[in-house]
């Protein structure tokens, strides 16, 4: 399975925060999380990086990835919202409701990747 975190704050700082704590958190730790982002226009300094690219194979949960994520959130003195993306599926968490959880489970354990909107 592969998607896509990025926080909206847009922080490269928050996102490499958020790509420690799920290297080091055991429902997380087998899976590879790398930064990515924009080519840089011609002329710029180095990448943007925007986005954690998040690669895992079987065996793993989409609910204790989502838990990691809210525990992180809740580590930053303003919790940001987090959009994850997997294929054309793309949710929200800015509250971490009940609501917005139970989606983002449902998205990340999806078989496939059919176009689905979920907001």
């Amino acid at each position: 399975m592969q998607f896509q975190v990025r926080v909206a704050s847009g922080q490269e700082g928050e996102l490499r925060s958020l790509q420690g704590w799920l290297r080091n958190e055991p429902a997380t730790r087998a899976a590879t999380v790398s930064l990515g982002g924009t080519t840089p226009a011609p002329g710029s300094m180095g990448q943007l990086f925007d986005v954690l690219e998040f690669v895992t194979g079987n065996g793993w949960s989409a609910a204790s990835f989502v838990l990691s994520v809210l525990a992180w959130r809740q580590t930053r003195p303003r919790p940001p919202r987090v959009v994850i993306r997997r294929g054309e599926v793309e949710i929200s968490l800015a509250e971490g409701s009940e609501e917005e959880v139970r989606a983002l489970v449902a998205a990340l354990e999806q078989g496939d990747d059919t176009p689905r909107q979920t907001s």
